[in-house]
């Protein structure tokens, strides 16, 4: 499966990718096996119901707003590029100093990066503010969440 991945990426498209995001040549070509087998429709994208099937977005009480992330305004289909992209904010921050490219854009998975993108995530009427509403929202998805699974638990 992994083979059949990295023959559908030409080699500069990854190169590309791997130079932009921060992810290795094995990270990219299971990531890309991994999109390929959530790409239902089989049309080089996904939609925000290819995500939902994923169980653990699916049970998350974030998980809608994580998908959110994935699809730039307007747009209801992500292509690979655009999911590693996003992906990008989730790696452990490293040391950006050492491997920071000086003509390449600034990573992905740096600290402000990762902050401004988990602000969006708070920002649902997206007017660059957290309102009281908005965080309010959040926790009480967290706290329904929390109850159900001492429920559970029980």
């Amino acid at each position: 499966m992994g083979s059949r991945a990295s023959t559908l990426l030409r080699d500069e498209e990854l190169e590309e990718i791997k130079k932009e995001t921060g992810f290795s040549h094995s990270q990219i070509t299971r990531l890309y096996s991994r999109f390929t087998s959530l790409d239902k429709g089989e049309n080089g994208t996904l939609s925000r119901e290819d995500f939902q099937r994923i169980p653990e977005l699916a049970i998350n009480p974030l998980g809608d707003r994580i998908i959110n992330a994935f699809f730039p305004e307007g747009e209801d289909q992500v292509n690979f590029r655009g999911f590693m992209r996003t992906l990008a904010h989730f790696r452990p921050i490293e040391d950006n100093e050492k491997s920071k490219d000086v003509n390449g854009p600034e990573p992905l998975n740096r600290r402000s990066n990762k902050l401004h993108f988990a602000f969006r995530l708070y920002d649902l009427d997206k007017d660059d503010k957290i309102s009281r509403d908005e965080l309010l929202q959040v926790l009480e998805k967290v706290d329904v969440e929390q109850k159900m699974s001492i429920r559970f638990l029980h």
